[in-house]
């Protein structure tokens, strides 16, 4: 079952003054994580998609790339592929508390991308791969 939902971040853009608590994102988010292809200047690998709208994503990777930049995000599927090209918005890296049990810190890194436009199906597949 897909969901969709809205959450608090905001987007990277020129924002209009928000009271504090306010939702500023302007779409709903589809509640699914899946695996994708990101290639970039600054090398390529998987990451993980999550957070997806109609106008971006975020993606989990150890691949980081600069803000601004454009990435190729491929999406696999039994069906086939779909390609996004998607402009860097934001980078982050997230470390977050060890549990009382644990000397080990949670830790997220990723990027979230602002989608430019997509290619069309099969066409990007030979230089992929």
């Amino acid at each position: 079952m897909l969901r969709f939902w809205r959450g608090r971040a905001g987007r990277a853009e020129p924002e209009r003054p928000v009271a504090e608590g306010a939702e500023r994102r302007r779409a709903d988010r589809l509640d699914k994580v899946f695996p994708v292809w990101l290639e970039g200047d600054n090398g390529c690998g998987m990451g993980v998609a999550r957070n997806i709208s109609e106008g971006g994503m975020f993606v989990e990777t150890g691949t980081p790339h600069p803000i601004g930049s454009q990435v190729r995000i491929t999406f696999p599927s039994h069906s086939g592929e779909m390609t996004a090209v998607a402009e860097v918005r934001y980078v982050c890296h997230l470390v977050g508390r060890p549990a009382a049990e644990s000397e080990v810190h949670a830790s997220v890194q990723g990027l979230g991308v602002r989608f430019l436009y997509f290619e069309a199906r099969g066409a990007v597949a030979a230089t992929l791969h």
